[in-house]
């Protein structure tokens, strides 16, 4: 695979480490140029990897800033794209850099193949049916969040391009002011609410900060799509912290 990347690029090519613990995708050398390599791993199976190339193939089209391809075998199947930055984020102005950055992604676009529709964040996961049917615990303040956006319709605007993973993880910085999506494996088309509810929540989870603005039907859809405990006692609190200003902000009691 190395040497496939290798040939994609154009030199000698080395590993210099796993980008997701031990598991793929790779960082590698060539030349003198840093690359990604995307294959399969036990998180990763071919329509991810074929959906990354169909995201990554429309950002180039359309101008949206992504990394770039640089060789692509769905048979294999692999790509190889460009490194684009850091995920150290800047001391400020983060999330309003990112905000401004998915205006840029969100370009009118209809579904296709490898590029489906979503309605929620994270699409591959389903925690909120997962508990409705029984699978997995829940809590009264889920079970009525999900009450809750269940009896609503989903607001209606026009159809965008959208990363949909959008976590702290995946926005690389090339500088204080200028960031980039990565990993595009969850991309599809839907309202421009399933990335920034994502954004909010994961913002809300990870830094503690408050949400404002935004629509709380996607900011409650967002906060769904969790497991129902968290990695930690604190960051379970703050999920349910965001979730509750959301269902006030439709003026449901909690």
């Amino acid at each position: 695979m190395v040497e496939w990347a290798a040939e994609c690029v154009g030199g000698e090519a080395r590993v210099v480490r796993p980008l997701h613990g031990e598991q793929g995708p790779w960082l590698l050398r060539v030349g003198e140029t840093d690359v990604v390599l995307r294959t399969l791993t036990p998180r990763i199976d071919a329509e991810m990897i074929a959906t990354g190339v169909a995201a990554l193939t429309v950002a180039e089209e359309y101008g949206v800033p992504a990394p770039r391809l640089l060789g692509v075998d769905l048979e294999i199947p692999a790509s190889v794209e460009t490194v684009v930055g850091t995920t150290e984020w800047p001391q400020y102005g983060g999330p309003a850099r990112v905000e401004a950055m998915l205006a840029r992604v969100h370009v009118p676009l209809d579904p296709q193949a490898d590029l489906p529709l979503l309605t929620r964040p994270i699409a591959v996961d389903d925690f909120a049916r997962d508990r409705r049917d029984g699978r997995t615990q829940t809590t009264p303040l889920l079970r009525l969040a999900d009450d809750v956006v269940q009896g609503m319709e989903p607001p209606a605007t026009q159809k965008v391009f959208l990363h949909g993973d959008v976590w702290p993880g995946n926005v690389a910085w090339a500088g204080p002011t200028e960031c980039v999506l990565i990993d595009w494996k969850s991309a599809g088309v839907g309202d421009p609410g399933v990335d920034f509810g994502e954004l909010r929540k994961q913002m809300a989870i990870t830094y503690g900060m408050k949400a404002t603005g935004g629509s709380a039907y996607w900011d409650i859809t967002a906060a769904l799509n969790t497991p129902t405990v968290l990695w930690t006692a604190e960051a379970t609190a703050r999920r349910d912290g965001f979730l509750r200003d959301a269902l006030r902000a439709l003026g449901v009691a909690v």
